[in-house]
């Protein structure tokens, strides 16, 4: 039973769907699908086109908006909005290590996890679409991995759509994940470079927490044990617009002087743990480079082995030296499933997703070569989470898609700019611009 509810401005109702885990096997088993609806509370009424949400990702339920702030407050004078959490996300059947077991051992659960990527997604949507719209095609605003899941819909099911917008989220469409890591490295040293020329002072900061991670101990309140790998993947905040700053933030009072000497403080414990810690959204570590999967070339932690082909990124020999510590930034790794308390048990699971053969295409370059969906991207300059070559070279092989190539933001831009960014896509999408 739906039941609605009020914020300032807006009419929130919240929904539940069924659908087939497998949708090749629609009369197998199930999961569930929870999404908001989002009205203006002065448009009720009106029989208003429809928007649904995908989240980035993977592993992020939709935002829990208050109000209508951001990019909602412009969708709303428009659409009926809906805030999807994909499948195993949010409030949507939870995958994570308290609910995996109940699927069975490792291979069990890493079977369940390969149907939790964009092609799921995309079929989700379809199946409740008639539900929300009535079998009207809707709006589909995908932001990152959201994106990545828009161009699938153009590769799977375009009759489901009448606008495409994605911000921050074209992916490539044929690169294996070694490809991805290997234009990722080098635009995460140039985003950590810009961050010590803006604050310089945390050049030594950065090093003198990595020695100190590199001969002690150090164990988390929350059971994560912070190596120094895990103490450099805190780069993962420069990709975001304020993330330069809060990263400074975090490292100007790391230490505190105690009995015993200077350790690393209760606060800067409890910050990192917070940033670090997957609890909250284990698909992401469990599937990440699963989505880049596409042929019988495993993933392999691909992450993992590519950051060896750029030793700059290696600790022990930037502290050996007068080198400064470099950060990293949107990657898994192997580690992380042993220092992570809620990943530890899942390893194994992890293992067997890495070493699969048999992922399926996800884009269709022939049918998105004969788009007919109007669609617009918002390109970020130098985005730090998805290659902007690779981004313009998809751009170029959707027919149709109108870009907007900005360093005005970063990729988080559909947050920190919502309504100027939906505002120029659409118009776009459109041909208005």
């Amino acid at each position: 039973m739906s039941v609605s509810y009020r914020q300032p401005g807006v009419v929130l109702t919240d929904r539940r769907f069924t659908v087939p885990l497998d949708h090749a096997n629609p009369s197998g088993e199930t999961i569930e699908l929870y999404a908001r609806e989002a009205v203006a509370s002065d448009r009720t009424g009106q029989n208003l086109p429809w928007l649904v949400y995908l989240q980035g990702g993977p592993g992020f339920g939709a935002n829990r908006f208050i109000g209508r702030p951001a990019w909602l407050g412009r969708a709303l004078k428009d659409y009926r909005v809906l805030l999807l959490d994909q499948r195993g996300t949010g409030a949507s059947t939870p995958a994570n290590r308290q609910t995996l077991p109940l699927r069975g051992g490792p291979a069990e659960q890493a079977g369940y996890l390969a149907h939790f990527r964009a092609d799921g997604i995309v079929r989700d949507c379809e199946a409740i679409r008639p539900q929300v719209t009535g079998g009207a095609p809707w709006t589909v605003l995908g932001q990152s991995f959201g994106g990545f899941c828009t161009v699938a819909y153009l590769s799977l099911a375009p009759e489901g759509l009448s606008t495409a917008l994605i911000t921050g989220g074209l992916p490539s469409l044929d690169a294996h994940a070694d490809d991805v890591y290997r234009a990722a490295y080098p635009r995460i040293e140039r985003k950590v470079v810009a961050h010590y020329a803006r604050y310089p002072q945390d050049v030594e900061r950065a090093r003198r927490i990595a020695d100190h991670l590199l001969t002690h101990d150090v164990v988390l309140p929350n059971g994560y044990r912070l190596t120094v790998e895990a103490f450099q993947s805190l780069g993962i905040l420069l990709g975001g617009g304020e993330g330069s700053h809060r990263l400074h933030f975090l490292l100007e009072d790391a230490f505190v002087r105690t009995p015993r000497g200077h350790e690393l403080s209760d606060a800067f414990q409890e910050q990192v743990q917070g940033l670090l810690s997957y609890a909250g959204h284990p698909l992401y570590a469990l599937v990440h480079e699963a989505i880049y999967g596409q042929d019988a070339r495993p993933t392999d932690w691909s992450a993992e082995r590519v950051r060896a082909e750029f030793p700059r990124f290696d600790a022990a020999k930037a502290l050996s030296g007068d080198e400064p510590l470099l950060f990293t930034g949107e990657s898994v790794h192997p580690w992380m499933f042993d220092c992570d308390p809620a990943l530890r048990p899942l390893r194994e699971t992890a293992e067997l997703l890495a070493a699969r053969t048999d992922w399926t295409p996800l884009y269709d370059p022939a049918r998105l070569a004969a788009n007919e969906v109007p669609a617009a991207a918002a390109v970020y300059h130098d985005d730090m989470y998805v290659d902007t070559g690779h981004a313009l070279t998809t751009a170029r092989a959707i027919r149709g898609l109108r870009t907007w190539v900005t360093d005005e933001f970063e990729h988080d831009g559909v947050r920190a700019g919502g309504p100027r960014v939906l505002d120029r896509l659409l118009a776009l999408a459109r041909d208005e611009a």
